[in-house]
């Protein structure tokens, strides 16, 4: 007891009241329940304050993004990784399912300066995967939404739940529900089963519970969301990745575990990023501003986080070195795995 109250002492010490009425005030707005017990309690609160200075010294640089407080400032760079779990998972064999990708002639001569889908009403609103490892779901299910859009005029919300508990490889699939999963295959396994269900009826669970539901056989599906095919977008390629964004949404593959990227706020981001793939998420468009490229990508990862739940990430070249991003990979890989579904 005397140790801990040492520590506490030495906290109060360290920490003004200015900085406390903050930690508590980024509490209350993210409705984030503090811990009880007191280590854990300085422990949040030691994140939080390392996070804020990361934050003050970030956006002091004046850099091309800027950094904010989210629903992640009180964990660090590892917590925050376990907490998300993520969801890419590259252990995953590709053939599970028997993948039919096709390739279609790009027309690299009449781009648009700027494309943005949400523009357009065929985006959803942007969700929240929760403690699961689950993004490939949100990822794909967002890319077939606006391809169904597009197509028919209708916006229709589908489900992710659906693909976590029925696309395992226990039932079939090729994926691992709570635990990851990937893309293309993910995308041929929504043609093989007849589509997708509505959100309405097979809501999304496994972000609260943690777990991988049984699959529901009687949730109502969709009319036109038979996959017919998927188009892989050639890696390494910006001219490809535009000329598939200018058709529609796009998923894709990126490295989401660097502090800058977890504490986004505003901006192009343009930060440190690598090429260790571990989230899916959706690309749905690009555009400039100042000068500087960036595609727009929508994250699952609730409003909260971001801009409003979106990124502006670097395009091309890194403004930094002239050169493409991490050689011709794209900022945090996102030319290296990108896949759209053709309904």
């Amino acid at each position: 007891m005397f140790r801990l109250i040492v520590c506490l002492a030495l906290l109060s010490a360290s920490v003004s009241a200015t900085v406390y009425d903050r930690f508590y005030q980024w509490a209350e707005t993210h409705k984030i329940a503090l811990p009880e017990g007191d280590h854990e309690f300085l422990h949040m609160l030691a994140n939080w304050k390392n996070n804020d200075q990361i934050i003050e010294e970030t956006n002091a640089k004046n850099l091309t993004y800027t950094l904010g407080h989210n629903a992640f400032s009180g964990m660090n760079s590892d917590e925050f990784a376990e907490h998300m779990h993520f969801g890419l998972n590259r252990d995953l064999i590709a053939s599970a399912v028997g993948l039919r990708g096709f390739s279609e002639t790009l027309d690299l001569t009449a781009l648009p300066t700027s494309v943005d889908w949400r523009s357009q009403g065929v985006v959803s609103p942007v969700q929240d995967q929760g403690q699961a490892g689950t993004c490939y779901s949100f990822g794909t299910s967002a890319a077939v939404e606006t391809a169904l859009a597009i197509k028919t005029g209708v916006l229709t919300k589908l489900s992710e739940q659906q693909i976590v508990d029925c696309s395992t490889i226990k039932n079939g699939g090729p994926n691992m529900g709570v635990n990851g999963g990937q893309i293309a295959p993910t995308f041929e396994w929504i043609g093989k089963v007849g589509g997708l269900c509505t959100e309405q009826s097979y809501p999304y669970v496994s972000g609260t519970t943690k777990t991988t539901g049984t699959c529901q056989k009687t949730c109502s599906k969709v009319s036109g969301t038979d996959v017919q095919g998927v188009v892989n977008v050639k890696p390494k390629s910006d001219a490809d990745m535009m000329t598939a964004l200018s058709k529609t949404v796009v998923t894709i593959a990126i490295e989401a575990d660097e502090s800058t990227f977890q504490l986004y706020k505003s901006g192009v981001f343009t930060g440190k990023c690598g090429t260790t793939l571990d989230h899916a998420v959706a690309l749905v468009g690009y555009g400039s501003q100042n000068g500087l490229d960036y595609y727009i990508l929508r994250n699952s990862w609730s409003s909260s986080w971001g801009d409003a739940g979106y990124m502006q990430i670097g395009r091309g070249n890194d403004p930094t070195t002239g050169k493409p991003y991490n050689n011709g990979a794209g900022q945090c890989g996102l030319l290296m795995e990108a896949s759209y579904p053709v309904l």
